[in-house]
C-alpha cells in the first residue's frame, strides 16, 4: 500500500502537535490535517495592539509545575510569571476573602472510596444543617468554584473524577498558577518550530470528513481548499475535542468512522461531557479598579487578582496580575455560558460591563467611556470545538482509559479528554496524551 505518511494526525491542537513532534523525532513520516486556518486548537492567543499584552481567548493559565509545559518553555528561555495578588469576593459587600481555603475545606470531604455521586448530590448530602452562615457561604463558594473551574454541570459532574483531578493537582502543585510572557502562543511557537525543523507538514483548512479503516490501513477523506482528497496511512491519531467526537454525523467538523466506533468507545464518550464557557477580555484606558476603596476597607483593589461572586452572567473576573496592565477577564461558565450562547459580541460586552458595574459599585457609563477594546470567543458555536474542555460524569471511572485505548493498532486517540493521569481539561494533559499516543505507536512498531 502506498501511503502519504507513516502516521496521519487529525487536529493541530497542542496534543496533535506534541504527538507529531515525538513521532517525527523518532524518524517516522507524519502529516497533520487541521480544519482551522491556524494551529493551536483551543489555544487562541491574540496580541493587544495598545498594551502589547497577550489576550487569551482559550487556555490561559499554566496550572502547577507540569513538565510537559515547563521543560519546553525553559529550554527556550521563555519568561514565566506566577500569578500573584489578592482575592476579593462580592457578596452582600465587596471584601478580601480567603476563597480557596474555604473551598478546600468543603472539597476535602469528598471520598472516592464511596459510591460515585454528582457533586451536587455530595454537597446536598454533606451540607450543614445549622444556621452557620459562614459554613453555608463556603458551601456556595465551593459549588461556584467547581462549576466555574470545570465549566461543568454540578448535577452531572462526578465526585470520583473530581477526587482524581485534585490528587493529580497536588502532585504538581496545581494550586499555583503561572502565565508565559507572550501567552500560550509561546508554547505553540515552540512546537511549530520543532515540526518545521524535521519537515512535518501541517495542512490547515483541511476538514477531515471520514476515516475508513481496517487493521494496518486507513483512508482519510478530507475537504480542503483544493477540493476533496484521500490520504492513506497505516496509523491515525485522532485528537479532536470530545464534543466533536460525540456530535452526530453530518455537521461541519464531525468525523465519520467506517466502520463505526465499537460500543466500548461509545460508552466511554457517553460518560464524559464537554464544559461550556464564554470568556470576555476587556481593556480599559487605565486600571480603574485601583482607585476603588470598598466601604469599611482600608485598601483599594489595586492588587486584586481574582474577583468571585454569584453573578448570573460573569461570576468570576481576574486581572493580569502581577502585570499592571488595564485588562480584566470575565468568565461565564455552565449556565452563564448558556445564557450568552449565540449572542452577539456587543451583547456579551454589554452584560460584562453591567456585571463589573454591579460588582464593583461603579457606574456603567463610566466603564463604557473608559473601555478601549473587547475580545471574546464562543467556543460552543465553534464547529471545531463545540465546547470548552471535558469533565467526567457520575460513573466515569475508566471512561478516559477506554476512550484512549487504540483500536487494532491502527486508530489512536489523544487530546485532553483522553488524559488518564487526572489532568484532562488542561494543556499539559493534552500534551501528555499526545506523547502517550505517539509512544504507543513507537512501541508497537519496535
Amino acid at each position: 500500500m502506498k501511503t502519504n505518511a507513516d502516521v496521519i494526525v487529525i487536529g493541530a491542537g497542542i496534543s496533535g502537535l506534541a504527538a507529531a513532534a515525538k513521532l517525527g523525532h523518532a524518524g517516522l513520516s507524519v502529516m497533520i490535517l487541521e480544519a482551522r486556518d491556524r494551529v493551536g486548537g483551543r489555544i487562541l492567543t491574540q496580541r493587544d495592539p495598545a498594551s502589547g499584552a497577550a489576550i487569551e481567548l482559550g487556555a490561559e493559565f499554566i496550572h502547577g509545575l507540569a513538565p510537559e509545559i515547563w521543560e519546553p518553555l525553559q529550554n527556550s528561555n521563555v519568561r514565566i510569571m506566577e500569578v500573584k495578588g489578592e482575592n476579593w469576593c462580592a457578596d452582600e459587600t465587596l471584601h478580601p476573602c480567603n476563597f480557596f481555603a474555604q473551598v478546600d475545606q468543603i472539597l476535602a470531604k469528598m471520598d472516592a472510596s464511596l459510591p460515585d455521586e454528582s457533586f451536587l448530590q455530595f454537597l446536598e448530602r454533606t451540607a450543614s444543617s445549622s444556621d452557620d452562615s459562614e459554613q453555608q457561604g463556603a458551601e456556595k463558594r465551593a459549588l461556584g468554584y467547581v462549576t466555574g473551574f470545570n465549566a461543568a454541570d454540578p448535577a452531572l459532574l462526578g465526585v470520583h473524577w473530581l477526587v482524581k483531578e485534585m490528587r493529580a493537582d497536588e502532585r504538581i502543585e496545581g494550586e499555583r498558577a503561572f502565565r508565559s510572557k507572550n501567552g500560550y502562543e509561546d508554547l505553540v511557537t515552540i512546537f511549530r518550530g520543532q515540526l518545521a525543523a524535521i519537515g512535518i507538514p501541517v495542512h490547515t483548512e483541511t476538514v477531515v470528513e471520514s476515516v475508513d479503516w481496517r487493521r494496518g490501513r486507513a483512508a482519510v477523506t478530507a475537504h480542503g481548499r483544493n477540493g476533496t482528497s484521500v490520504f492513506t496511512t497505516a496509523r491515525v491519531i485522532v485528537t479532536l475535542p470530545l464534543a466533536v467526537l460525540k456530535a452526530p454525523p453530518g455537521k461541519m467538523g464531525t468525523l465519520q468512522f467506517i466502520p463505526g466506533l465499537p460500543k466500548e468507545k461509545l460508552a466511554a464518550l457517553d460518560k464524559l461531557e464537554m464544559g461550556k464557557v464564554i470568556r470576555l477580555v476587556l481593556r480599559f484606558r487605565h486600571r480603574f479598579w485601583e482607585t476603588i476603596a470598598p466601604p469599611g476597607e482600608r485598601k483599594t483593589l489595586a492588587n486584586m487578582s481574582f474577583l468571585f461572586s454569584r453573578d448570573q452572567w460573569f461570576p468570576t473576573w481576574w486581572t493580569a496580575m502581577p502585570e499592571k496592565v488595564p485588562i480584566i477577564t470575565g468568565w461565564a461558565p455552565f449556565e452563564c455560558a448558556e445564557r450568552l450562547l449565540g449572542k452577539s459580541n456587543s451583547f456579551v460586552v454589554d452584560r460584562g460591563l453591567k456585571s463589573l458595574s454591579r460588582l464593583l459599585h461603579t457606574g456603567v457609563g463610566s466603564l463604557e467611556s473608559d473601555l478601549e477594546a473587547a475580545y471574546c470567543h464562543d467556543w460552543q458555536t465553534d464547529p471545531f470545538s463545540l465546547g470548552a474542555y471535558s469533565y467526567g460524569k457520575v460513573g466515569a471511572d475508566g471512561a478516559k482509559e477506554a476512550l484512549r485505548r487504540p483500536l487494532e493498532n491502527t486508530l489512536f486517540f489523544a487530546g485532553e479528554a483522553t488524559d488518564t493521569s487526572g489532568h484532562n481539561g488542561t494543556v499539559h494533559g493534552a500534551i501528555a496524551s499526545g506523547y502517550q499516543a505517539a509512544g504507543e505507536i513507537l512501541q508497537k512498531r519496535a
